[in-house]
């Protein structure tokens, strides 16, 4: 089929999926063009901050590709304070930049349970609850993220890492902490609660297809999330996955396949909020920007302090680790506006295809 014909269809088949997927040259020149289009058309041109604060790196999973699995013992182990975590909070509200997102190693003991309630709280009392929270805490009960949903957070985002189940454990542990279907059912609880639900994927694992991709994109058209994350696949050498470095695309191949697969689910879910990762800028200086051009309307500037973020290494040399959060609010505005974006400022900035069927003041 002739190309142009599959981008102005308004519903992909998995036949087109694949050939967009495999496009090269001026062709791939298109499908991002498009991608673009379909963005501005639904959703402007605008760009939302998300305020990362990366809690804590202890983790009592062990995926194999991850840096911060529990079972790395080259990793310095550390937990950031509540009063540290609603001071990274104060700051990005301070910075305009509308929410937070919280991320940590994967824990589900009561401790960290109360912790992260507890923190939840105390966000939302500053400034009358102007922040909107995303949470990324793994696998939980479904009466722990109740929990979370009622003290005030509003996002959750799961990575499935690979909707393939049979790829999904060649990058983990098949064990009881390590199950598919366990984290399938979350994404389900979490939509079923009313969070704003996220999942995504890495792009260039090895033993990937491109049927692969294609069904991580159908995916998330079957789950209708409100929103994805995907990022190349970056082989961090103290994980079991690193043996198979040899056999992943090129640098510039795992960033190129990234952005057709962010350009693709613009034109296959035009609403939904989708990140332009950290991992696109670790192995492209202009990878953040490549993958809002391609479709992306999201960026999360680090907020961690700096004497944590060199423990928060999934994978290495993870671009922006030594920058200050107001150089980076600099940096990141002067960046969108040279690629005509506009940074939304003191906005939640929920999807619009999430709103329309849940609406509700952001």
């Amino acid at each position: 089929m002739v190309l142009q014909d599959i981008l102005d269809k308004t519903f992909l088949e998995r036949e087109d999926i694949l050939r967009l997927l495999d496009t090269q040259g001026d062709e791939y020149e298109s499908l991002l063009r498009k991608a673009l289009d379909v963005k501005l058309l639904h959703l402007d041109n605008h760009v939302h901050l998300r305020g990362l604060i990366e809690l804590s790196n202890i983790c009592r999973k062990s995926c194999l590709y991850c840096g911060v699995r529990g079972g790395n013992t080259k990793v310095t182990r550390y937990a950031i304070s509540e009063d540290d975590a609603v001071a990274c909070a104060q700051l990005a509200q301070r910075l305009g930049y509308g929410s937070v997102a919280i991320q940590s190693g994967e824990r589900d003991d009561a401790e960290f349970i109360d912790k992260i309630t507890r923190i939840i709280q105390r966000i939302k009392e500053i400034d009358n609850g102007s922040l909107g929270i995303t949470l990324s805490l793994g696998e939980q009960s479904e009466a722990t993220y109740r929990r979370w949903f009622e003290a005030g957070a509003h996002r959750y985002l799961l990575r499935i890492e690979s909707s393939d189940e049979e790829l999904y454990y060649r990058i983990h542990p098949h064990d009881a902490r390590h199950d598919f279907h366990r984290r399938l059912d979350c994404i389900d609880t979490l939509i079923g609660l009313g969070y704003q639900t996220g999942t995504g994927v890495m792009v260039g694992l090895p033993f990937q297809t491109l049927e692969i991709l294609a069904g991580d994109l159908l995916f998330f058209r079957d789950k209708d999330v409100a929103m994805v994350g995907m990022g190349p696949y970056i082989p961090h050498p103290d994980t079991p996955l690193y043996a198979f470095a040899d056999q992943i695309p090129s640098s510039e191949e795992r960033v190129k396949m990234t952005l057709r697969m962010i350009a693709i689910l613009r034109l296959m879910m035009p609403e939904i909020n989708m990140v332009a990762a950290t991992a696109m800028q670790t192995l492209d200086p202009f990878g953040r920007e490549k993958a809002i051009i391609a479709g992306a309307n999201v960026i999360m500037p680090n907020l961690t302090p700096n004497e944590f973020r060199e423990e928060y290494l999934i994978y290495p040399d993870k671009a922006c680790v030594s920058d200050k959060p107001d150089e980076c609010f600099s940096c990141l505005d002067l960046r969108m506006k040279g690629i005509g974006h506009d940074i939304l400022y003191n906005a939640w900035g929920d999807s619009p295809a999430f709103l329309k069927k849940h609406p509700r003041e952001s």
